[in-house]
Formats: C-alpha cells, sequence, structure tokens
C-alpha cells in the first residue's frame, strides 16, 4: 500500500500543470535562473525515496516478466508432446526451430507462428535458434526435454549463466553445436561445467566479457573438448603482459 500511495504520488506531481518537463518547471516555478536551479534540486531531493521505490518496481515487474515468459508449457506437453511444447516455448521467445528434414520454422514479429506446427508432433527437433532470447534457467526446462537436440544456440541472451550451462549435461548424447557468443553472464565456470559434453563437434565462445583470460580459457576448454572446434579469441587475448613487455610498453621514446 505504501508503495501504490508512493507511486501515485509521484505520478500526480509529474502531471501537475501540462505534461513531462513542462509540467515540473510550473511545479517549481522560479523567480530567476539560479533561484530555479536551488528549487530544481531541492524537489528532486524530496522526491528521491519515491523515484527509487520507482524503480524497484519497474525492476520487480521486469522479472515477474522474465520469470513468466521461462514458464513450462505443462499443458501442451501433456497433451501434444515434448517436441511441439519445445518449439513452442522457443517461437514464443521469438527464436526459431528446425525439425528433423523439415525447413527452420520462425515466429513472426508479434510471436505468432504457423498452424502447421501441430503436424510435427512425433517429429523430433534437431536445431533450435534462441539466439537474443530472454530464457533464464527455468526456462531450460523447455529445451533438456529434446533428446534429440543436436544444434543450440544461445547467442547474446542476457539471463543464460553459469547455473544454465551446468544444465547442458542432459543433452550430452545428442548436442554436437553450441554457440554461446555475446553472452554477458558466462565466465570460466560455467564453461568448465561443458567437460560432459563430449559429442560437441563445434562450440563458439567469443565475445564473453565475463571472462577474464578469454585465450587462456579458450586453451583450457580445447584441452577439455579435444574433439570439438572452438571458436573464440585469440590465444593471447586477455593475457598479462610479462615485466619485460610492460618496461618496452611505458619506456619514453629515445630522442633523435
Amino acid at each position: 500500500m505504501q508503495n501504490l500511495e508512493s507511486l501515485h504520488l509521484v505520478a500526480s506531481t509529474w502531471n501537475r500543470g501540462t505534461r513531462g518537463i513542462r509540467g515540473l518547471s510550473s511545479a517549481v516555478a522560479p523567480e530567476n535562473s539560479q533561484r530555479k536551479g536551488r528549487t530544481l534540486l531541492q524537489f528532486l531531493a524530496n522526491r528521491f525515496y519515491d523515484v527509487e521505490i520507482l524503480r524497484e518496481y519497474l525492476f520487480r515487474k521486469q522479472i515477474s516478466k522474465v520469470h513468466k515468459e521461462n514458464r513450462s508449457f505443462t499443458y501442451i506437453k501433456e497433451r501434444y508432446g515434448p517436441y511441439i511444447a519445445g518449439a513452442y516455448f522457443v517461437l514464443k521467445q521469438g527464436g526459431a526451430v528446425k525439425f528433423q528434414g523439415k525447413e527452420w520454422i520462425r515466429s513472426t514479429g508479434r510471436g505468432y507462428f504457423s498452424p502447421q506446427l501441430l503436424n510435427f508432433q512425433a517429429v523430433p527437433i534437431e536445431a533450435v535458434d534462441a539466439s537474443d532470447c530472454a530464457i533464464n534457467y527455468e526456462g531450460l526446462d523447455n529445451l533438456l526435454i529434446l533428446k534429440e537436440l543436436q544444434s543450440l544456440s544461445l547467442q547474446r541472451c542476457p539471463h543464460v549463466d553459469d547455473w544454465c550451462l551446468s544444465r547442458l549435461y542432459q543433452l550430452a548424447d545428442s548436442l554436437q553445436e553450441l554457440s554461446l557468443a555475446g553472452c554477458p553472464r558466462i565466465s570460466e565456470r560455467g564453461l568448465a561445467c561443458l567437460h560432459h559434453l563430449q559429442n560437441l563437434r563445434r562450440l563458439d565462445i567469443s565475445d564473453l566479457p565475463a571472462v577474464s583470460s578469454p585465450g587462456l580459457t579458450q586453451i583450457l576448454v580445447e584441452e577439455m573438448l579435444p574433439n570439438c572446434e572452438v571458436l573464440g579469441a585469440e590465444w593471447a587475448q586477455g593475457l598479462k603482459p610479462g615485466p619485460e613487455e610492460q618496461s618496452r610498453d611505458t619506456a619514453s621514446p629515445v630522442p633523435a
């Protein structure tokens, strides 16, 4: 109740007078520019606590949206089987799926897709492109039921983290290609969990900002998965220069 009252206070203050910044200006109408600056700062200081509540509300609303998007479609699985349930989840997220022997199926910009999807209830899904999707730890339940999945792209997924990678061992028998490029929350710890995926033939771990030494990490992953082509950084990227190289870089130029 307190949060709703605070939000109402912010809304009423903002809508006072005319809309937007003009309304804010009229609420603190100054007599001169100097007083205007002091009055505006005082106004913001008095309302800072309410703004914090608003920010917290918006953050929780975003978390709730992600949680809703990652729910398991149990009723679809029970009625149409795991392949349709997995496909429905991916397409609802804006991704794409490929059934064995079929063309890629992609959702439209509004998340709609062809009802012909129901014709593939007995056809396994062999590839999933979930690039840029909001898949998280719970949402993986919809992919781990695809036991014939050979190719999985999780490129630039903002919620895929080390804990997510610790669950991929459930696809160890089938998964051959995996792309994690551009995932901001994946670190060396998560990549170490991929040692279960000995059937991998191609792994993309490029552009992982949470990995401190990309080059060294790639070498370690290649040793961990000797039969897999690992795409990533140059071997020297992220390595700290030795004392000699540091002195050479910081040395002042010799005058001619």
